[in-house]
């Protein structure tokens, strides 16, 4: 009886006050402002299926942009990464989604400019030496070139969100090395594959750090889970249809990107 008395006193006060018992997690959901998610395939989720009305684009509902939305209850969600985006796609097609008031920006960007779908095509095609040299072109251009472009979407994003976090995504290695797999590509192409996404990965926090920007580095989101680890493969090898090959499948969304995302964001 004595604790029901305190119980009835307690609520008692409460109404008197007008102070309202409201679970304190109940907040973050309400107070998620506008999410712009902009990007290429790794961004658009290909190769994670379900793309809905999306055509080429192949936005998926997996994908960890829309993940991060369902999660999140945003005021207003734009998802416009597009599948096969460089980042003169970003500047023409996408950022006009971005407004004043968004505050959160997502965005995997440059791979397509340093022409990741050639690499592959290359790999699987050609010798070790001609993946080793168009790896190496890759490289070259990502260190050279792709910087300049990367700081045109960056400031274009800047610019029109000056409010928002912005969280850019990187890649994962493709492959682990001496790992499970006894056929496909050999050790010497996956090796110089992976070092490609180490110079993307170079280049892109360099330049998402000096916006002030926060990086996810997809190697370590997707640790673990490449191609040929011992772990469930969160990655793509080849697969029909063939744009999907070397993308992040549905758990490589959840448990890699979405799951990063979410610890910064």
């Amino acid at each position: 009886m004595r604790l029901r008395s305190i119980v009835i006193s307690l609520f008692a006060a409460v109404a008197a006050t007008g102070v309202a018992l409201v679970p304190a997690s109940a907040d973050p959901v309400a107070a998620a402002g506008k999410y712009v998610a902009l990007g290429d395939s790794y961004a658009s989720g290909t190769g994670a299926g379900d793309y809905g009305d999306s055509g080429s684009c192949k936005r998926s509902a997996n994908a960890y942009a829309q993940l991060w939305a369902n999660a999140n209850a945003p005021s207003a969600f734009d998802f416009v990464a597009c599948s096969g985006a460089v980042t003169s796609d970003v500047l023409a097609n996408q950022v006009g989604a971005l407004t004043a008031d968004t505050a959160l920006v997502t965005i995997s960007i440059g791979g397509n400019d340093a022409g990741f779908a050639d690499v592959m095509a290359d790999c699987n095609l050609g010798s070790d030496d001609s993946c080793v040299a168009r790896n190496q072109e890759a490289q070259d251009f990502a260190r050279s070139t792709l910087p300049g472009r990367l700081d045109s979407v960056y400031t274009e994003i800047s610019s029109r969100a000056p409010s928002a976090q912005v969280v850019v995504l990187g890649y994962p290695h493709i492959y682990q090395l001496s790992g499970d797999c006894n056929v496909g590509l050999s050790e010497t192409k996956r090796a110089a594959i992976n070092g490609s996404a180490d110079a993307l990965a170079e280049v892109v926090s360099s330049r998402a750090g000096a916006f002030g920007f926060t990086f996810v580095d997809g190697r370590s989101a997707f640790s673990g889970h490449e191609i040929c680890s011992s772990g469930d493969w969160w990655l793509r090898s080849i697969t029909l249809p063939i744009d999907e090959s070397y993308h992040p499948n549905a758990a490589g969304h959840s448990g890699g990107y979405y799951a990063a995302l979410s610890a910064v964001a």
